[in-house]
């Protein structure tokens, strides 16, 4: 369990921040670009969370909300493909294929596109929408920082799947579809 006693340490004053293995970096290294995208992604989750009143889509999130937290900790922890699996809190294939189960099981509740879509639509759906955007900003934000280190595919994976979920999800609570506000192509023109 972690136990933060105090919140400020001022070791990041001089605009560096610690890694999981203690070594410093720059807060604008891409690396820290990235899980702060993350972050972002985490509290646009929460915020879209707030207006849930289904109960299961809620523990669904509320599961991601801490899986996200994983993955923040995941990056802040250098990749090292030798050490044991257990060695570092990693992003697991299986919480892929949970993300994967999900689409499917909603997915399948619904009508199939006749367009695309825009974000809008309910309130909390707009809000799917959002948090949706940030994770793509988080996964490319992801796919810069790998250019420089050597990042846990399974991560990869889960922000790509995540992104494909709340769009899914957005379109769940719009009425299961049927509040989808369709795209018009040159509708103003």
């Amino acid at each position: 369990m972690v136990k933060l006693n105090r919140i400020y340490t001022r070791t990041g004053d001089t605009g560096t921040t610690g890694l999981v293995d203690g070594s410093r970096v720059s807060k604008a290294d891409p690396l820290i670009a990235a899980i702060g995208d993350v972050d972002e992604a985490n509290s646009a989750i929460g915020v879209a969370l707030a207006g849930i009143d289904d109960a299961a889509i809620g523990v669904m999130l509320g599961r991601i909300q801490n899986e996200m937290f994983d993955l923040g900790a995941d990056l802040a922890t250098p990749w090292n493909p030798d050490a044991h699996p257990d060695a570092a809190l990693r992003v697991t294939p299986h919480q892929v294929a949970a993300l994967e189960a999900d689409i499917d099981r909603l997915n399948g509740e619904l009508e199939p596109l006749s367009s695309f879509i825009l974000p809008g639509g309910s309130p909390v759906a707009a809000s799917m929408h959002l948090a949706r955007a940030i994770v793509r900003r988080a996964e490319r934000a992801m796919v810069s920082a790998g250019a420089g280190n050597t990042l846990n595919p399974a991560a990869l994976t889960y922000i790509n799947r995540l992104s494909d979920l709340l769009f899914i999800l957005a379109r769940y609570v719009n009425k299961n579809g049927p509040g989808d506000v369709l795209w018009k192509p040159g509708a103003s023109r």
